[in-house]
């Protein structure tokens, strides 16, 4: 099976979790005897070219537009036709089928679909009216709306990543429950290993708190629908039961200047420390000394983060929403919360921290779900499984040229 992938992201150019996903489902295709061609824009005149790397023939095409000081959906237009056009012009062309994720290739997807007859893919990672929690509030949002559903409607068959996404898309799109396969996500438990001595780990603790300190972790794009505010609000009926509690927050965005201004208000700056961009070297290490790892989302399709918490043996609490509820598993593999509620994160943190005997029996639990449902070759199998599928259906149907 030959493969063509749209991928807005691949390393080393990654920032968030539909960015790894790609990139760690290509290569494990690849060691599926999937031929994966996967082309992907830089703003780098050097990185241009045509390499293989892991078995996966990645294809670097030079497209200003990414840097472009126009909105995200003026840069994805002219992105998507440069990678149109070199997908056009400059391929071979002999795929089985086009696999995009999410609309950020989505134009470029639906343009080949239509010019070369192959089937479509497209796996749909969080809608835009998600995020805003079933309403569009601006033009930019009602634009991606409409991207996406136009990508959902061509597209011969979606993939989601839970059964919450499944829901939403046939919710908000009307789309068949037919046409929609669930394929989690998974996790590379060997890399998020820490690779370092214990005096190291001890050296790395020390630069961030005191030896006493009970470290609280979380990383997360610093957006509302993330939650973090909710972790801040429940910091200081955190610190009085548990005055060496600091809370660390790895990640930046749009909300961190509020989020800062929300710490220095509550008085808790001196215990609540934000650490900004984080690699995932330093996340791994985080994750080992800290005694708890929380992700308060209000909106969460999946909830990555939390399995790479798991695949650590980090102790999580979650929020009960979204992809997440169907990854922890109450009182067995985590703790989890009512979302967009201070108190009830108070509550799990706590309950942890006053049971660090369940709080491990939850972290073996978790280590051990993540490790047999999670891996990327059972993610790899199940998505080649609706690719053979999806063609063998395509294959059926009498092709007509588009003009």
């Amino acid at each position: 099976m030959r493969l063509l992938t749209l991928a807005w992201e691949y390393p080393p150019y990654v920032v968030g979790g539909l960015g790894r996903h790609v990139a760690e489902l290509a290569p494990a295709l690849a060691q599926q005897n999937v031929e994966v061609h996967v082309v992907t824009p830089t703003s780098s005149i050097k990185s241009v070219g045509t390499v293989e790397e892991n078995k996966v023939i990645v294809h670097r095409v030079f497209a200003p537009g990414i840097t472009s000081k126009a909105n995200i959906y003026e840069q994805v237009i002219q992105v998507n036709r440069t990678l149109e056009n070199y997908a056009l012009y400059q391929l071979d062309q002999t795929f089985d089928l086009i696999h995009v994720h999410d609309w950020l290739t989505g134009f470029a997807g639906v343009k080949l679909q239509g010019a070369l007859e192959y089937p479509l893919i497209a796996t749909i990672h969080a809608t835009e009216r998600g995020r805003g929690r079933g309403y569009l509030s601006n033009d930019l949002q009602r634009m991606i709306d409409d991207a996406e559903r136009m990508l959902i409607q061509e597209a011969d068959h979606l993939i989601v990543c839970s059964r919450f996404m499944a829901e939403e898309v046939h919710s908000f799109f009307h789309t068949p429950p037919s046409r929609i396969d669930v394929v989690p996500n998974g996790v590379n438990i060997e890399e998020m290993q820490v690779h370092c001595s214990p005096a190291e780990l001890v050296a790395f603790r020390a630069k961030y708190a005191e030896p006493d300190d009970l470290i609280i972790f979380s990383v997360t794009r610093l957006v509302h629908e993330k939650g973090t505010h909710r972790l801040v609000d429940a910091a200081p009926r955190i610190l009085a039961e548990f005055p060496k509690a600091r809370i660390i927050i790895a990640g930046r965005g749009p909300e961190t200047d509020r989020l800062k201004q929300q710490v220095d208000y509550l008085g808790v700056s001196g215990r609540v420390n934000f650490v900004g961009f984080v690699s995932d070297e330093e996340r791994n290490r985080f994750y080992k000394v800290a005694t708890c790892a929380v992700f308060p989302s209000i909106y969460e399709p999946f909830g990555i983060v939390a399995l790479e918490a798991m695949a650590t043996g980090c102790p999580v609490i979650v929020s009960d929403v979204g992809g997440l509820a169907e990854i922890i598993e109450h009182t067995q593999t985590g703790v989890t919360i009512y979302p967009d509620d201070a108190g009830s994160v108070v509550w799990g943190v706590l309950r942890l921290l006053n049971h660090p005997d369940w709080a491990q029996q939850y972290a073996e639990s978790a280590y051990r779900y993540v490790e047999q449902l999670y891996n990327w070759p059972r993610v790899a199998r199940l998505t080649r499984a609706v690719y053979r599928r999806v063609s063998s259906v395509a294959s059926m149907r009498p092709k007509v040229k588009s003009i």
